[in-house]
């Protein structure tokens, strides 16, 4: 039987994970599952799978978890102490879906303990990919990735040799807005940009897919996993959501990744491997589908796909000031403080403040250099809204 935590239980991809688990609860004995405000979801999983303990994020919340979990053996706890007290358990396989910068410690903490890390928080890599990589390397742990696209170009990695390797394809669907006319994005709501088209997301994560930050942390995340050089990796957008990636060789040929848009695939594999086993997912009818088109994404319209090639040359902390500037962005917009294309704007303007700090790219990269750099990017991002 195989231990398991969960941090991030209640979001998608943690449901998507508990539903997995649960269709075979007999292989696994759940250890820890974390969420944020969501203490109903989170006393119910935690009860159903016999959780040794469950975890909110949000300390206030404490005395309803405890309320919640009442009369059975579940132990309750919350804060960011206790969620790296949690992923510090024995676990052979934690799932990572907290979102943001907050799930980079407990995420090193699993890894601390030789754990499979199953990475859906894209933040990590971002962040703090060269610290995430040492530490699976330092205790016996191993980096698995979750997003679609990363466990697409996994899988097309298996067996083959990296230096044949000439190009990775990740594809996006383009979100909310990709057919909208550019002269309307300047007044697009927080409402209009989480509706998305295909995939079933939270609401930070699909507005992050309208304006392509996904993907710019993809493309950020897809270098730091993989070591290929950034000029390799390449987005197209996809509409259908069918192909996931490509992975092409030194032969012409291009291998890819076809598959619904279910993350239950990305997640079962991760949680699988290395076997690959049957998974409840559709099939797919490639007649049906009748047509799968690609077309180059337009940089003026996402300009976070520009701001990314420019962090990876940076290179350093400075995916860790493009993610809290990003965050910082997203809710200020998602409290309708700027508009839609502001958060770009945004930014760009953070990274260029503090493009003249020595510790971007020169300190050693340490778990509290990263967080003393993603405060920084943060303030300067508030102190940026603040004059527009």
């Amino acid at each position: 039987m195989r231990r398991v935590s969960i941090f991030g239980a209640t979001g998608s991809i943690g449901q998507n994970t508990i539903d997995l688990i649960k269709r075979a609860p007999d292989d696994y004995d759940v250890v820890a599952l974390s969420g944020a405000r969501n203490i109903a979801q989170l006393a119910k999983d935690a009860r159903d799978l016999r959780a040794e303990v469950a975890i909110t994020a949000d300390a206030t919340l404490l005395p309803e978890l405890r309320d919640a979990l009442a009369g059975c053996d579940v132990e309750a706890a919350a804060g960011p102490e206790a969620l790296v007290e949690a992923a510090a358990r024995p676990a052979d396989w934690v799932m990572s879906a907290i979102i943001g910068a907050a799930g980079l410690a407990p995420g090193l903490k699993a890894l601390e303990q030789g754990a499979s890390l199953a990475l859906a928080n894209k933040e990590s890599m971002v962040c703090a990919g060269a610290l995430v990589k040492a530490s699976a390397s330092q205790h016996g742990g191993r980096v698995l990735p979750v997003d679609s696209e990363h466990s697409a170009v996994f899988q097309g990695l298996i067996g083959e040799d990296m230096a044949a390797v000439e190009r990775i394809i990740i594809t996006a669907s383009g979100g909310a807005f990709r057919d909208w006319p550019m002269e309307k994005l300047a007044s697009a709501t927080p409402a209009q940009a989480a509706t998305h088209p295909n995939w079933d997301m939270g609401q930070r994560i699909t507005i992050d897919s309208a304006s392509m930050f996904n993907k710019a942390l993809e493309v950020i995340e897809t270098r730091e996993f993989f070591d290929v050089n950034p000029d390799v990796i390449e987005v197209l957008v996809h509409p259908q959501s069918m192909i996931h990636a490509l992975v092409g060789f030194n032969d012409g040929a291009l291998m890819a990744h076809v598959g619904p848009p279910d993350m239950r695939h990305a997640i079962g594999f991760a949680l699988h491997w290395p076997e690959r086993r049957k998974l409840p997912v559709e099939r797919l009818d490639l007649a049906a589908l009748s047509q799968l088109t690609f077309r180059a994404p337009d940089e003026t319209r996402w300009p976070a796909l520009r701001l990314a090639r420019e962090v990876m040359a940076g290179g350093g902390h400075t995916g860790a000031v493009f993610n809290a500037a990003k965050e910082r962005a997203l809710d200020h917009f998602i409290a309708q403080h700027i508009g839609f294309m502001q958060m770009a704007e945004v930014v760009e303007e953070v990274l260029s403040r503090l493009s003249d700090q020595s510790c971007l790219t020169n300190a050693e990269m340490t778990l509290d250099s990263v967080l003393a750099m993603d405060h920084l990017a943060r303030n300067t991002a508030d102190a940026v809204i603040a004059e527009l």
